[in-house]
């Protein structure tokens, strides 16, 4: 079942769901999350010519109070300003916001899996031809929160490596 704006709230309530919460970014039927202000810019350089996603390049860390710049086919990694914590029989899939979509901006952020908490990391791309900004303290991604029953396996239990993360959290081989 996909959850109302009154039961978004209710587990803001009784679990801290989302914090901080702001009511603005309270839609019918998810959540807008806000970009933090850390940021890890992948460091290119000529000896780099193919990527292992399980060996990353070496990033840049970046803090601002603004904004980032996204070069053309470039791609930043960001964090919500919030901490979520998902309870045991709630997921959340996010999404990308239109403002951004329509200056050729995409957000990717993995499932919320039941069970897991922490600060959000948000994959930041690029697929225009100009440079664009993306602001700090803004809507970046709206989480969509479906409850269903118990799995018989949540985040903790399978022993999820992004438990608690904190800030922008690069990829775990």
């Amino acid at each position: 079942m996909i959850l109302r704006d009154a039961d978004i709230r209710d587990l803001v309530r009784t679990v801290d769901m989302l914090n901080p919460f702001t009511g603005a970014c309270l839609n019918s039927y998810g959540y807008d999350l806000c970009l933090g202000k850390e940021f890890k810019i992948p460091k290119w350089s000529k000896e780099i010519s193919v990527v292992d996603p399980f060996e990353p390049p070496e990033f840049l860390s970046r803090v601002t109070e603004d904004f980032v710049l996204i070069p053309p086919g470039g791609f930043v990694l960001g964090h919500s300003k919030e901490y979520v914590r998902m309870p045991g029989n709630v997921t959340g899939i996010c999404l990308g916001r239109s403002t951004y979509a329509r200056a050729g901006v995409l957000v990717h952020v993995t499932p919320l899996e039941a069970g897991w908490e922490g600060v959000v990391t948000i994959e930041i791309s690029n697929t225009g031809s100009l440079p664009v900004k993306v602001w700090v303290d803004r809507g970046i991604t709206q989480v969509i929160f479906f409850r269903g029953e118990y799995p018989l396996r949540d985040y903790v239990s399978k022993g999820g490596r992004y438990q608690g993360q904190t800030g922008v959290t690069q990829g775990r081989p």
